[in-house]
């Protein structure tokens, strides 16, 4: 496996990118904006594939590299359900799974430090974000954040996980890079609390500053979308309400670009062909099955997904190679939804 501990002075924010080999698909969590040219260029020297990048929460401290990987790689942008950034490809559940070729993530939604916050578990290791750190927890005191709320998903979650199992913080301030379970319930000082008060009052009287980047880097991340409105500017994009007088048609073929685990959560449009993004470009160049789809029959191409990104991305990869009749359901099935277009399971 590779695994890779990045870190970020200014911010003392931690990056993980994870593969299961080289050449291989990889993710990368809580990305930091002005390393991402050092992340590209780490994944092209061991030849990896960059498939998605994952913030734990909204970050205060500094802007995502999100966006920037996305629009550089291609890649997928992941953040929990509870997350309120304005567009994401994909946002897991509790219960999920964060899957990529050989790595498998379990989701876990902790939140206290921000009300959007999750940890990522595999195997032997935990990413904790900002909820658990290195002898300390992350701070309650803004975006919505809640003292019991994070005691309850530190005692009765994290700390429920075996003692050897590995902490990878998002951030830490001293230099420590790495603990475990065991080490924190016996070290770590906010910890050694009798009670959920004693843990509140704890932490309502850090009376901590602000963190410097919070006015600029809470605004900014929570604009990660890609601008679909560039898309529909082309007019290569339709609204839930048009595609719904287009599905069903037979000049038209109804291109779901979202993963397994995704449709049977949220239901697919009727009569969609299941093509996951991660697959797009063998199916759009010439011989792979859009590219000869679009060609043999002169069917219109409708791509969807979760929310319009991944949709739009493949609209453009699309009329790249010359597939010029392809459109994306702006908004994707989150829009449909609100249309009240037909779903099945």
């Amino acid at each position: 496996m590779i695994f890779r501990q990045l870190f970020d002075s200014v911010s003392g924010t931690y990056t993980y990118l994870l593969a299961s080999r080289r050449g291989g698909e990889a993710l990368i969590i809580d990305p930091v904006i002005e390393k991402v040219e050092r992340y590209i260029q780490i994944v092209n020297e061991l030849d990896l594939k960059l498939v998605k990048a994952i913030d734990t929460h909204l970050h205060a401290d500094h802007i995502t590299g999100l966006g920037a990987l996305r629009d550089r790689t291609h890649c997928i942008t992941v953040m929990g359900e509870r997350s309120k950034v304005d567009v994401v490809s994909m946002r897991l559940w509790e219960g999920d799974k964060l899957t990529i070729e050989g790595v498998a993530l379990d989701v876990l939604y902790t939140p206290g430090h921000t009300d959007d916050s999750y940890s990522f578990l595999m195997r032997d290791r935990v990413f904790t974000g900002d909820t658990l750190l290195i002898r300390g927890t992350g701070r309650t005191d803004f975006q919505n954040g809640d003292p019991r709320a994070q005691y309850d998903s530190i005692f009765h979650k994290l700390l429920r996980l075996p003692d050897e199992t590995m902490i990878f913080p998002a951030h830490d301030y001293k230099g420590e890079t790495v603990s475990t379970i065991g080490e924190e319930r016996a070290f770590n000082p906010r910890l050694q609390v009798k009670s959920v008060d004693q843990y509140v009052e704890l932490m309502n009287n850090l009376n901590l500053p602000n963190p410097k980047m919070m006015d600029v880097a809470v605004p900014a991340n929570m604009k990660v979308g890609l601008h679909q409105d560039e898309i529909a500017s082309r007019g290569w994009a339709v609204s839930a309400e048009q595609a719904l007088a287009l599905v069903g048609r037979p000049d038209v073929a109804l291109i779901d670009l979202r993963e397994q685990s995704e449709r049977e959560r949220h239901g697919i449009i009727p009569g969609a062909i299941h093509l996951p993004y991660g697959r797009l470009q063998e199916n759009i160049v010439a011989g792979g099955m859009l590219h000869e789809l679009a060609k043999s029959t002169a069917k219109r191409i409708l791509f969807y997904c979760a929310f319009g990104e991944r949709s739009a991305m493949a609209v453009q990869a699309a009329h790249d190679v010359g597939i010029s009749n392809a459109r994306h359901i702006q908004g994707g099935i989150d829009a449909w939804r609100k249309a009240s277009g037909p779903l099945t399971h």
